[in-house]
């Protein structure tokens, strides 16, 4: 890997990790991050990807946001384009997400997003409840933030 490169997945990292804690939305977060650093995500995208944060709908069953956001980037490097529907699978796009998953996984001992509350935090917490969020924010510390900034780390890496 270029010495540029890697100072760009640094840059992501940096700025994934920053956003999430002010903002919150890791999805958006990654997103805006690699926009800001290697480009070819744009506002649409980062839009669109609100809704996925906290599991999805913030209902923590599905695939934890970071790792949606890092999915989302890729596809948008490497998936299919809308004209292109009826020619293919575009199989090196799923070889990327794929790999972003299992490492993922790996590092964080889960994809979903219950399964990295109870990681970070020994519990998992209802996040349409404000006490219960309150209490999530509180007891997960920097640990989504570090997802994030991971997750953007990884993903410049692989583009």
């Amino acid at each position: 890997m270029s010495d540029e490169k890697e100072v760009l997945a640094e840059e992501a990292y940096r700025r994934a990790r920053e956003y999430e804690l002010k903002f919150g939305s890791c999805p958006q977060c990654i997103l805006a991050a690699l926009q800001e650093t290697v480009g070819g995500i744009d506002d649409a995208t980062i839009k669109a990807a609100h809704g996925l944060a906290g599991g999805g709908g913030l209902a923590g069953a599905g695939t934890c946001g970071a790792l949606t956001g890092g999915l989302l980037a890729l596809s948008a490097r490497y998936g299919r384009d809308r004209d292109k529907l009826d020619k293919g699978r575009y199989l090196n796009n799923f070889k990327k997400g794929r790999e972003l998953v299992e490492r993922f996984r790996q590092e964080f001992g889960g994809v979903t997003c219950e399964e990295l509350q109870k990681r970070f935090t020994g519990q998992t917490f209802d996040m349409w409840s404000a006490d219960g969020y309150q209490a999530f924010d509180q007891a997960r510390g920097e640990k989504c933030a570090e997802a994030t900034g991971t997750v953007a780390r990884w993903v410049v890496r692989m583009l």
